[in-house]
């Protein structure tokens, strides 16, 4: 039994079932002139005939992915189609136009795709089937600002909420109030369009209204509830002004809120979900059952600051090792979702690598005979933060060798500095785009 190697082979049979493409041709078939789409819970049946145009929409890091598996699917059947992906996550597509542009800030073609896929969502009626595919990093990659707000604007606004730990929840409700696009309004722009919308979900508990900022689902957060969040983080002053005014304007009733449920816009929508982080954690669960371990999940919902869920895992590494817990050895324990890092030094890193790395500190100040012990976090689409790394792990080598190095893990924590930490002891993991998201996946080991 080898951790190091196990864990990070988990970790890729974890990204293994929930490749977009693999996913779209398991679950959706053409038989005849019928579409049947089969998720965990039911089964949907489109019939073909009904319909004059068939569009294809695509926005997320999956899209591409996405797109060349519906293309295969559908062949001659589409009658047009553009998807929207993240810089380097494009495939080779031969039927859709492929459109690439900035996550986790959008750039000036988020806003030019934004306007493409509206324009095709616009020109559709009764007679069309609109197909959207859907999966995280959408909010960046599929922007349209309200009048008003510049591209500067919402840019400044989203560099902003990174740094200051909100959540992707928060960060979705200003999203959605600053948008032509998002909190349902993209499914007002297609309405009377038939739309379905095949959904990976990257948003911690499935929240349809907030993968991709919800864009053809109804909102029920409020221009009051986005005022909430700027005064929560004292950011007020530090937002555009324009943003700022333009809330406020929201909030006086000036302007009209985001599509609620019950408007008719969703009356022509049905939203499809076909894979999310306990798809990834149930995978990883059982090749991690085919080495040796017992393996558990422990919950797909994890939230919280990532150097506070780091000694959750620790107590829980503790206990195992010492036979506290109720877990027979060797273990495994899985748990999916996704941490926040509230930015305060001027380093390089993401939310995994900062967990692994306070991960590792705890256990060297509290618990240092840890040599059955290894801990691995991972972002599921390759890129944890502003990095090159989906994430990293940890055994206990680490220690000696960060000891020889001269390294201070303190020190590189406080400058939230993981990255050239990882870089420098060898523990990084890079994947490469995985063109997936469905949150992360921490793997703890104790054998």
């Amino acid at each position: 039994m080898n951790p190091e190697k196990d864990l990070q082979a988990i970790f890729l049979k974890a990204l293994e079932r929930v490749d977009p493409y693999r996913m779209i041709r398991n679950n959706i078939v053409i038989e005849e002139d019928t579409l049947v789409i089969r998720d965990e819970e039911k089964t949907l049946r489109e019939d073909l005939r009904q319909y004059e145009k068939i569009i294809v929409a695509g926005i997320g890091k999956a899209s591409a992915k996405m797109g060349l598996a519906i293309e295969e699917l559908f062949q001659d059947r589409i009658t047009e189609g553009t998807v929207i992906t993240k810089y380097g996550h494009g495939e080779k597509l031969s039927r859709l136009h492929l459109i690439e542009a900035g996550h986790p800030i959008p750039d000036t073609n988020s806003i030019s795709g934004a306007q493409v896929l509206c324009q095709l969502a616009s020109e559709a009626d009764e007679k069309t089937l609109l197909i959207n595919l859907i999966s995280g990093g959408g909010s960046a990659l599929f922007t349209l600002p309200q009048e008003g707000i510049s591209l500067e604007d919402i840019q400044g606004l989203t560099k902003i909420l990174l740094e200051c730990g909100a959540d992707i929840r928060e960060i979705n409700c200003l999203r959605k109030h600053l948008s032509r696009v998002k909190g349902g309004h993209y499914a007002r722009v297609a309405y009377p369009a038939r739309m379905l919308n095949i959904i990976l979900s990257d948003v911690v508990g499935d929240r349809l209204d907030t993968i991709a900022s919800g864009i053809t689902v109804a909102d029920n957060t409020t221009f009051a509830q986005a005022q909430a969040i700027l005064n929560k983080y004292k950011i007020q002053e530090k937002i555009p002004f324009a943003i700022a005014k333009l809330i406020a304007s929201g909030v006086e009733g000036r302007i009209p809120d985001t599509p609620k449920e019950g408007d008719r816009v969703f009356s022509t929508v049905t939203n499809i979900l076909l894979g999310n982080n306990l798809a990834a954690c149930r995978a990883a669960r059982s090749h991690g059952e085919s080495l040796g371990y017992h393996a558990h999940i422990l919950t797909s919902s994890l939230t919280g600051e990532a150097k506070e869920i780091a000694k959750f895992f620790t107590a829980v590494a503790r206990d195992i090792d010492q036979g506290i817990a109720d877990f027979s050895k060797p273990v495994l324990i899985i748990a999916g979702g996704e941490t926040t890092v509230t930015i305060r030094g001027t380093g390089k890193g993401g939310r995994n690598q900062e967990l692994v790395l306070a991960f590792l500190i705890d256990l060297m100040e509290n618990y240092p005979s840890c040599e059955r012990i290894s801990f691995l976090s991972g972002g599921t689409d390759g890129n944890d933060g502003p990095t090159d790394a989906a994430g990293a792990f940890m055994t206990s080598s680490i220690i000696q060798n960060s000891g020889e190095l001269g390294l201070s893990p303190q020190e590189y924590l406080a400058d939230n500095d993981s990255y050239h930490f990882f870089e420098k002891t060898g523990n990084l993991i890079k994947t490469g785009p995985t063109s997936t998201n469905v949150c992360d996946i921490a793997l703890l080991a104790v054998t």
